[in-house]
């Protein structure tokens, strides 16, 4: 019988790790065996250079940010098993927790499993994924490899158009690429777009190719009305499609937005089961940063902190 499980990989499931071991509950984290097609860190395994996260004057990049902050979960004392939560049954306590190798069973579970960036598999996605391709304007566009360039967005909702909004402080000029006539977003953020002068819209179009050699240089883009193809030289392409929270292990035994994620009573980490704490990206649609994971992830250790010490 464990007293608390951890589900996640990320700066969140960490954080909360690193407080729960320092409280000595002893936490069992499950990270993932590329749950959710990702390595064992999260999304900032698929990011070259963070230079928003605080202590790193010059920058660091995902995979040793990640690195750095699992070790120090280990050496607060978490243990760690790279095995993915295939499901969980939370309808009696205590918590039964299902991986390949057998069941586990806790107290309490913190959920810290994030959610994963929707792509859109063009051609040279991969290739150019992280050196001009990115699903995040507000992580990666400061980056010096995008400064005074002409970028590019991919959307229609309020995401992009706050996206391209971002984008213009750095870019010479910002492409939004719609695949329809008309915008998703809300009349007051579909007026802040019109309104930029440095927003331009690129309307009935889908890329169907990214270009370059070492990094992204070009996109091809097809007019899906007219059908003609046109290449546009950008320095960087930004993805606005939305994410997929992991919570299908959870078969729906926890409240979840029409989105997918999970809910939260506000100003906590509670979920729909007492006893139940999620955090990071898993809940949180609207910051997905990996300082606010962190924070969320303190929350939720200090969450399942006291819920312990009162169930004694």
């Amino acid at each position: 019988m464990e007293n608390i499980i951890i589900i996640g990989s990320g700066p969140a499931a960490h954080t909360a790790a690193i407080y729960t071991s320092r409280a000595k509950f002893d936490p069992l984290l499950f990270e993932g065996l590329m749950a959710g097609g990702v390595a064992a860190g999260g999304q900032l395994t698929t990011t070259t250079e963070v230079e928003n996260f605080p202590g790193f004057p010059n920058g660091i990049s995902g995979p040793e940010l990640m690195d750095n902050i699992r070790a120090q979960s280990v050496k607060c004392g978490t243990r760690i098993k790279t095995l993915t939560v295939n499901r969980v049954d939370l309808n009696k306590k205590p918590f039964k927790v299902y991986t390949d190798e057998g069941e586990f069973a806790a107290k309490a579970l913190i959920v810290a499993t994030g959610a994963t960036a929707k792509r859109l598999n063009i051609t040279g996605e991969e290739t150019f994924w992280q050196r001009g391709i990115s699903a995040c304007a507000v992580c990666d566009g400061a980056l010096p490899i995008y400064r005074n360039k002409i970028l590019a967005v991919i959307g229609g909702g309020d995401t992009a158009i706050e996206e391209a909004t971002h984008l213009t402080k750095y870019a010479s000029k910002v492409l939004l690429i719609v695949r329809r006539d008309v915008l998703r977003a809300s009349k007051a953020m579909q007026e802040k777009a019109m309104t930029n002068k440095k927003i331009e819209m690129i309307w009935n179009s889908n890329v169907l190719e990214a270009i370059g050699d070492k990094s992204l240089s070009k996109i091809k883009v097809l007019n899906n009305k007219t059908n003609q193809e046109k290449i546009f030289e950008v320095g960087g392409l930004f993805y606005a499609v939305g994410h997929t929270p992991n919570t299908a292990f959870l078969d729906n035994q926890l409240k979840l937005d029409e989105f997918g994620y999970i809910i939260t009573k506000p100003g906590t980490t509670d979920t729909s089961v007492c006893g139940v704490f999620a955090c990071g990206d898993v809940q949180d649609k609207k910051y997905r940063q990996a300082i606010t994971a962190a924070g969320s992830g303190c929350m939720a250790a200090l969450d399942a902190e006291k819920y312990l010490s009162e169930a004694k």
